[in-house]
């Protein structure tokens, strides 16, 4: 098995991706709105996935974190409020808050696991930072700690209720960047003091979570010379060691403008320094067969920590949507 998530480029798959996919054998799949148009024809894609390699828990991906990262949109699956919304009624309430972030995650859940979906790149648990890029902005939890920590875990329990497990990112931390990485390399210049403030909510989760992503960022802190994806001080010293993530780490995406290098480079320093599975989204079939070429093939302690982060799929609960949507939106409404 590839250590990476591909994705493919259309509604349904070509029979050059059908053969590919199956010789690569990736770990997992990232979908797009590329390949989303109806709940029929996502699900006939989602079940070829499956199909083709002959696993039922296959890890099938998706950004559903609502607001402006939806890929499954009005008016096919309904809109999902921003972080922002749920930051604002903690404000207010804060257990109405962490309520609402629940049914929001298991109504989320309801829709991925209909759709044949079992991972959504979602809670974020960036520290939004006053004068920070707003590529996290409205996405974020809020700008304590605590309350980061205590929305997200919401998220992911609501989430895990459906039979869809959550992913924390951006370990360690995006929200105090001053650049859009998908863009450029953002450098965050803060004292270790500093960034104990952005690792809170992730360590505070480490435990919980079965699946995280690293951030583009370079941390002159912990190694002026290389983004957090691809460095090992970052990977092994401080996701692994000060936040104490045991779980798959996945990178964000390799295509990015903050990397150099080329995609299957990228790929191969992001798993030399430590992280599980290389995240590549954009249905490009000669990077994708170079990172396959270039890859070892995945490892037990890997194999273990994708299967341990599949589990939640076999404890989905039964969950009554209207009721759960009835519950969120009044509990939003006493913020309006």
């Amino acid at each position: 098995m590839t250590p990476a998530i591909f994705s493919p480029a259309g509604l349904t798959l070509s029979a050059e991706e059908r053969a590919f996919f199956r010789d690569a054998d990736p770990a997992g799949y990232i979908l797009f709105g590329r390949n989303v148009e109806s709940r029929e024809q996502l699900r006939a894609l989602t079940d070829e996935l499956r199909d083709l390699h002959g696993r039922e828990r296959l890890l099938i991906s998706i950004d559903q974190e609502g607001g402006r990262v939806a890929r499954m949109k009005p008016p096919v699956w309904d809109a999902y409020p921003t972080g922002q919304a749920f930051a604002d009624l903690w404000q207010v309430a804060p257990s109405s808050a962490i309520e609402a972030a629940r049914c929001n995650g298991a109504l989320l859940g309801l829709d991925l696991a209909e759709a044949g979906i079992n991972v959504d790149y979602t809670p974020l648990l960036d520290v939004r930072e006053p004068g920070a890029h707003d590529v996290i902005g409205d996405r974020a939890l809020g700008t304590e700690p605590m309350q980061v920590a205590a929305l997200g875990r919401a998220v992911l329990d609501g989430l895990a209720a459906a039979g869809v497990a959550g992913c924390i990112k951006h370990m360690p931390g995006h929200g105090r960047a001053g650049a859009d990485s998908h863009k450029e390399l953002p450098t965050v210049t803060a004292d270790v003091e500093e960034l104990a403030r952005d690792l809170a909510p992730f360590r505070t989760l480490a435990t919980r979570a079965r699946i995280g992503m690293t951030a583009h960022v370079r941390y002159t802190a912990w190694d002026d010379a290389n983004p957090g994806t691809l460095s090992r001080a970052v990977v092994q010293d401080i996701i692994r060691g000060e936040i104490g993530f045991a779980g798959l780490l996945l990178t964000d995406d390799l295509d990015m403008q903050a990397l150099s290098g080329t995609v299957p480079e990228r790929a191969l320093a992001a798993y030399n320094a430590g992280c599980d599975l290389a995240l590549n989204c954009w249905a490009k079939m000669g990077d994708m067969q170079g990172i396959a070429n270039l890859l070892p093939a995945m490892d037990d302690g890997r194999l273990a920590r994708l299967d341990a982060a599949l589990a939640v799929v076999d404890a989905a609960e039964p969950l009554d949507r209207a009721q759960l949507k009835e519950t969120r939106d009044a509990l939003l409404r006493i913020a309006a």
